[in-house]
This record gives structure tokens, C-alpha cells and sequence, in this order.
């Protein structure tokens, strides 16, 4: 059977991208913070302390995006990492309250991170659409938004289930017994949730293929190499080498896409990861009324996401891509102020904040990849967000850390999160000074 007359493979890469990356990414990174302030009142730790052991990974482990992403198959880089977050979970789980093994602990996930994350997701989808890119990595980001707000149910669930064991379902109690410490603790929820890692093998390993090549096939589905070739050019302006890092460092747009993005990821970080010490300081002191109400706008903002994601992907495919990113960029800024309305006078508030938060950060993150494919062309892509990733994850990791000493040092978040809001708007400075890329 010739290329011509197989069926594209490109959709069922993006399902399978759709559940990898929304278990190795969305959910670890968008419910570990729900545990943040049990960390703090199980270990007698500081907010401070807490927010302290993902900035220390991530600048021990920052060498793993440039020197090992762009040398191993995509695939591959999500086997290892997904079993590393699984590990890291699990360790988390059984800490003994030493803040050093915290900070190892942080290292394991920051590793997996890397490793299974946003790059061998984006070189997946890249390599198998050119013309439809915007709109299949949208829906890709969306697996990111959908699995992490099921699970911003389930870790509440779970914590809660661990707290009385004749209300959990037997199939639970059954979980519980066999696989965790059996604590009785948030530390059995963190536990079982590392389980959810095993869902991503099969997948990576029988259905996932770096690029259409190894199906036979091309990019898009096309059925000839010219017109396969074409959309790519017009991507990369003419690129068709792989360029260096020391041609990369010597564009000003990829410093401005550089800071740009990684102001706006630090921004929509310290909302993510201090929201539920935001709310405690905003009057929701009761454990069982937080945890409701962190529930409640991480699934309500991961959901809204999701339309943030494909509205943009689309636009993404029709307008030039600078001021789709830049319109995000100022609704992010925009929205972190309406958080400060959230209290328990008002808790409809959550969903006004969640919604229009969401909405903005969803279009976020996809929209970095599709910048930098039309800013240096494809086959530099992989090494452009090789040297961009680690940047905004940086800034994303240790913007929470800062702005949590900020408000030691201030009158609480309510003058820290102004800090946050100025982040945001010098994301959106920096994306309004690239160059306008022309209509993809």
C-alpha cells in the first residue's frame, strides 16, 4: 500500500498527545499546589519553605532542556519522564519532614517535567502538521486543561476519603490499604495519584510516533514531498538549516519572546501556586472550605482554558500570531486583580476571576511554540524551546517563592499580588515590541 492511500495517522497522534500530555503535565503541575498547605501545617513549615523547593529544582536541573531534549526521540523523553514524576509523587507522599529531602523530591518531578512536558509534545505535533499547527496544538493543550481539572476533584476527594475510611467507596478503601503508607493522610492521596502516570506507557509506546515518516506518511497527510515542503517554508521565512544557540541569542525577537513569555508564565504561576494562601488570607480559614474553594477555580479556570486554547489556536491559523499572543498576554494582567474579590461574603466571585484568568492562560502557553516556529523556523524549533522552556520555568517556579517572601514582608498578598499584576503587563510590553510576523 503506497503513502497515498494509507489513512493519516496525524489524528490519533493527537489524542494520544491529548492524554500524555495532560497526565505528565497538567496534572502534576496543576494540583500539587492544592497539597502546598498541608505541606506547611504537617511539616510545621513556612509558607516561604514550601514555596522554596520547586525554584531550587529547577535551577539544579535546568542543564536537562538544552543538553539531553533536543538529543533523544520525543517518545522515549516521555517514558522516562512520566516514570520519574510517578516517583516523585510517591516520595512526596513519604516525606519525613526533612527540608532537604523536599528539595530532592522537587528535583525528581522538576526532572520528569522536563523531560515529558510541554518540548516532546510540541516537536510531536510540529512535525505532523505545518498548514493545521494552531489548531492541533490547541487541541493538544486542551488534554492539559481537561485532566488537570478532573483532578482538581479527585485530590480533594481523595484527602477527604482519607479522612474517614468507612465513607470511602470499597474499591477506595481497597486502594488505600494496598498501595500507600496507609497514614490516613493527604500523604496517602498524593500516593495513589502517582498512579495515574501508568495510563501514559501504553500510549507512548504503541500508539505515539515522533513524526509521520516513521508511518509512511507526511506532514498534514499530504501525498507528495512538494507540497508537504511548502508550508514549512513559509513557517521558517526560508529557514532550512537548524540554527545555533549563538545565531538564536543574536535575534532581538528571541530575547523578547524570551522575557515576554517568561514574565507572563511567572504571573500566571504565583496565581496558581499561592491561591490557596490567597484565600486563606482573604477569610477561608476552615481546611474543608479552602479546599472547596481552590477546587472550585483551578476546575473552573482549567475548564475555561480550554476555549482560550482553541479560540486561539484558530485565530493562531487566520491572524498574525503577535497579536493574538499580545491580547492574551493583557488579559492575564488584566484578571489577576479579580482575585482580590474572592471572599466568603462573595464566592460567586470565584467563577467571574476563574473564568476570565482561565481564559487568558489557556491561550498562554500554546501560543509560545507557534511564536517561535514563525520567528526561526522549524528545524529550530526543538532547540528554540529548548533555551525558552527552561527560562519560563524559571520565572515560573520562582515567581511563586518571591512573591510569597514579598508578602512576609508586606501587609499580605493583597500589596504582593500587585507585584504579579506588573509581571504580567511586562509580558505583555515585551510581545507588543516583536516583529509582526505575516498571516501564516
Amino acid at each position: 500500500m503506497d503513502q497515498s492511500s494509507k489513512r493519516f495517522f496525524g489524528p490519533w497522534i493527537i489524542a494520544s498527545c491529548f492524554v500524555t500530555f495532560g497526565l505528565s503535565t497538567g496534572f502534576p503541575y496543576y494540583n500539587i499546589a492544592f497539597f502546598f498547605d498541608y505541606f506547611r501545617d504537617g511539616h510545621e513549615w513556612t509558607q516561604v519553605l514550601v514555596t522554596t523547593g520547586a525554584p531550587i529544582a529547577v535551577l539544579l536541573t535546568i542543564w536537562i532542556g538544552p543538553v539531553i531534549v533536543p538529543k533523544v526521540s520525543p517518545r522515549l523523553l516521555i517514558l522516562i519522564g512520566t516514570f520519574l514524576t510517578f516517583l516523585s509523587f510517591q516520595w512526596f507522599g513519604r516525606l519525613s519532614g526533612n527540608e532537604y529531602e523536599y528539595y530532592a523530591a522537587w528535583c525528581l518531578y522538576m526532572t520528569g517535567y522536563f523531560l515529558s512536558g510541554p518540548i516532546p509534545h510540541q516537536i510531536i505535533i510540529s512535525n505532523w502538521y505545518k498548514r493545521r499547527r494552531g489548531m492541533a496544538m490547541g487541541i493538544t493543550y486542551v488534554g492539559v486543561a481537561v485532566i488537570g481539572a478532573l483532578c482538581n476533584r479527585l485530590a480533594p476527594f481523595l484527602t477527604s476519603g482519607a479522612r474517614d475510611r468507612s465513607q470511602a467507596p470499597e474499591w477506595l478503601q481497597s486502594l488505600f490499604e494496598n498501595f500507600t503508607a496507609n497514614t490516613g493522610t493527604y500523604t496517602d492521596s498524593l500516593q495513589l495519584l502517582s498512579f495515574l502516570m501508568v495510563a501514559v506507557w501504553p500510549i507512548a509506546i504503541f500508539v505515539i510516533r515522533d513524526r509521520p515518516e516513521d508511518k509512511g506518511q507526511l506532514a498534514d497527510g499530504d501525498a507528495s514531498g512538494a507540497v508537504a515542503e511548502a508550508p514549512e517554508a513559509a513557517d521558517s521565512g526560508g529557514e532550512t538549516r537548524v540554527m545555533s544557540f549563538r545565531e538564536l541569542s543574536g535575534h532581538r525577537a528571541f530575547w523578547l519572546l524570551l522575557v515576554g513569555s517568561a514574565a507572563s508564565i511567572g504571573s500566571i504561576a504565583a496565581v496558581n501556586f499561592l491561591m490557596k494562601f490567597v484565600y486563606e488570607e482573604q477569610g477561608f480559614t476552615d481546611q474543608l472550605a479552602r479546599d472547596q474553594v481552590w477546587a472550585d477555580a483551578s476546575f473552573t479556570y482549567l475548564m475555561s482554558s480550554i476555549l482560550g486554547r482553541l479560540m486561539a489556536g484558530w485565530l493562531a491559523d487566520k491572524l498574525p500570531r503577535k497579536y493574538v499572543m499580545l491580547v492574551t498576554y493583557a488579559v492575564v494582567a488584566l484578571a489577576i486583580p479579580l482575585l482580590f474579590l474572592v471572599t466568603p461574603e462573595q464566592p460567586g466571585m470565584v467563577y467571574v476571576f476563574a473564568i476570565v484568568f482561565g481564559f487568558a492562560m489557556g491561550a498562554d502557553y500554546m501560543l509560545i511554540p507557534l511564536m517561535a516556529a514563525d520567528l526561526f523556523g522549524l528545524r529550530t524549533l526543538g532547540k528554540a524551546m529548548s533555551a525558552i522552556l527552561p527560562s519560563d520555568t524559571i520565572t515560573q517556579f520562582w515567581t511563586p517563592r518571591l512573591i510569597a517572601s514579598l508578602a512576609g514582608r508586606l501587609a499580605g498578598y493583597s500589596q504582593a499580588l500587585w507585584a504579579v499584576f506588573g509581571l504580567a503587563a511586562l509580558g505583555a510590553v515585551a510581545i507588543g515590541l516583536l516583529p509582526r510576523n505575516r498571516k501564516p
